[in-house]
């Protein structure tokens, strides 16, 4: 859940208390929504820059 509300996987590991990323990453899951959102943040400041 807090990575769909865009929290670093670095930043849980440690809540988690995880000495290891990897161990995070097991329980980690994206649904394809936040993907998504993600691109579209990506595109967008592509496209600004080419713009600015």
């Amino acid at each position: 859940m807090s990575l769909n509300n865009h929290v670093p996987l670095e930043t849980i590991s440690k809540m988690l208390g995880h000495s290891d990323i990897k161990t995070t990453q097991i329980y980690a899951r994206l649904l394809d929504n936040t993907i998504s959102e993600d691109m579209e943040v990506m595109r967008a400041k592509f496209n600004g820059a080419r713009l600015g």
